[in-house]
C-alpha cells in the first residue's frame, strides 16, 4: 500500500502563484514501480476532477483549465511530485489531492489506487 502525503496547499490572491509536493512512501514501495502520479482537485459541490497526471517515463495530461498554468513535474528519486501553479484563479479554489496508480496514464479517478488526504487550496480576493 503507498502512502501519499501533500503539502503547500494556502491562501493566495489572484494571480499568485503556489508549489504543492506529493511524497510518496509505503513498505512495498519502490521508487522503480512509482508509477503514475496525478493530481485532482474537488471543489465544494463539485465532482473530483484531473488537474494533471505524469507517467513514470515523463507522459503528461493536462486539464483544459489548467494548461499554460500549472506545470507537473515528479523527482523518482525523492518519490515526491510537485505542481507549480501560477496565474492562480478562484475558480483553482479546492482541496487538491495527489493520487498513484501502477499501469499506464489515465485521467480517471477510479482508476488511481492511492489517494492523498488532499491539501487546501484558496483563491480569494
Amino acid at each position: 500500500q503507498v502512502e501519499l502525503v501533500e503539502s503547500g496547499g494556502g491562501l493566495v490572491q489572484p494571480g499568485g502563484s503556489l508549489r504543492l509536493s506529493c511524497v510518496a512512501s509505503g513498505g512495498a514501495f519502490s521508487v522503480n514501480v512509482l508509477g503514475v502520479m496525478g493530481w485532482y482537485r474537488q471543489a465544494p459541490g463539485n465532482e473530483r476532477e484531473l488537474v494533471a497526471t505524469i507517467a513514470g517515463g515523463g507522459n503528461i495530461v493536462y486539464a483544459d483549465s489548467v494548461k499554460g498554468r500549472f506545470t507537473i513535474s515528479r523527482d523518482n528519486a525523492k518519490n515526491t511530485v510537485f505542481l507549480q501553479m501560477n496565474s492562480l484563479k478562484p475558480d483553482d479554489t479546492a482541496v487538491y489531492y495527489c493520487a498513484n496508480r501502477l499501469g499506464i496514464i489515465t485521467t480517471e479517478s477510479q482508476d488511481y489506487a492511492n489517494w492523498g488526504q488532499g491539501t487546501q487550496v484558496t483563491v480569494y480576493s
